[in-house]
């Protein structure tokens, strides 16, 4: 029995997303949308670029590499299984029983914005694919990341105009997660996470079309997985290229009927809209992984981004406690920054705290084969099973 080896490219990718999703989560001050009230006028341009690049290149992208790379993780933990002539099938449902237990420990500090209960949930469909032919993986996740949803919604009104799209009040409860995060007290911040800001967070994906891409981005993960692409041979290299260069081609027009669809009606910003917008996430995703995988081949830019494999290794850890670490920043129980930094200052609080991530993850790995919470994972999924 041979066990698949650590792919080194996918531990600094998935480093790569989750310090993005740092990033992002900072200048939304962990999605307490609370700013300084007046700025210098070269402050406030220089927020606004910040601002503009740094949603441009992570918005939505960073996310979605962080869900496929969930789907070739299942992969990777199912193959090494097969391997022992063992079905991780069933195990695998355990485990996303486990992340929910993370899901509400991140939540909790988190309002309103945790995706680890998007990602439990719709995990399920691994489940059911993991014994699907290659064709069968690729066909369905082109299907699931055409966006279905949408478009029967976008049907359906043009058939009946008097059909909308179902109001599930997520504007209501952000609303309400706002009020108690601001006046509150912790154990009503807590209890509200955990509750009513789930419900915020998982019925705001779907709404947005989250919930149907994370399921295409987690099979085409599994798929990727299957065919070794992240392995580097020139064969897998030729691929890489194509995508990239097809990716950046289909981003322009992408780009413009996007722009077109959100100048359209309610109904046609909500339906065509979110699948342009997601269609143009997807292929700027592409591009970033593919040059990401690309560039890896370099020394130069391995040792560059080096830090980033001990940081993706422990990517449940620094995801759960960047959102404790935002938590006690900038929200009115801990330090209450958020009236004072604007998108610059909150930015570069982003990037010291990324650094002293990735300083506790080297020192963490030096004496450790896993992350904390990687280490409660990976035991609690194994628990009863002896070890070969």
């Amino acid at each position: 029995m041979v066990k698949n080896s650590r792919v080194e490219v996918v531990d600094a990718l998935r480093g790569f997303a989750v310090m993005a999703i740092l990033l992002v989560h900072n200048l939304e001050h962990f999605i307490f949308p609370v700013y300084p009230v007046e700025s210098a006028e070269w402050l406030s341009v220089l927020d606004q670029g910040v601002f503009n690049v740094v949603f441009s290149l992570f918005a939505g992208k960073a996310y979605a590499i962080f869900a496929m790379l969930f789907g070739f993780t299942f992969f990777v933990q199912s193959d090494n299984q097969r391997l022992r002539g063992r079905d991780f099938g069933y195990r695998f449902l355990w485990r996303i029983v486990l992340l929910l237990v993370f899901a509400t420990v991140n939540a909790a500090f988190f309002p309103a914005g945790d995706v680890l209960l998007l990602f439990a949930v719709v995990g399920v469909v691994l489940f059911f694919a993991r014994n699907w032919s290659n064709k069968a993986l690729l066909t369905v996740a082109v299907l699931l990341l055409l966006q279905p949803m949408e478009w029967g919604w976008f049907v359906a009104n043009m058939i009946d105009p008097t059909c909308g799209l179902p109001d599930l009040g997520v504007g209501e409860m952000y609303a309400n997660v706002a009020e108690y995060t601001k006046n509150g007290s912790f154990c009503d911040f807590i209890l509200g996470n955990i509750t009513l800001g789930q419900k915020a967070s998982f019925l705001w994906a779907v709404n947005a079309g989250r919930l149907v891409q994370t399921a295409g981005l987690f099979l085409l993960g599994f798929y990727i997985g299957r065919k070794r692409l992240f392995i580097a041979d020139a064969e897998n290299m030729r691929i890489w290229v194509t995508i990239l260069a097809v990716s950046a081609v289909v981003f322009a027009p992408l780009y413009v009927l996007r722009e077109q669809a959100m100048n359209g009606g309610a109904i046609v910003q909500h339906t065509v809209g979110t699948v342009f917008g997601m269609w143009l996430n997807l292929a700027f995703m592409l591009v970033l992984v593919s040059s990401f995988v690309l560039l890896y081949q370099r020394r130069r830019f391995c040792e560059l981004i080096g830090d980033l494999r001990y940081y993706g290794r422990m990517s449940l850890t620094n995801y759960i406690s960047q959102s404790v670490i935002g938590a006690i920043i900038y929200f009115p129980f801990g330090l209450y920054f958020a009236p004072y930094c604007g998108y610059t200052v909150s930015l570069l609080i982003g990037v010291f705290v990324f650094l002293l991530q990735v300083r506790f993850c080297k020192w963490w790995l030096c004496e450790h084969r896993q992350g904390p919470l990687e280490h409660i994972w990976h035991k609690w999924t194994w628990i009863g099973v002896k070890k070969d």
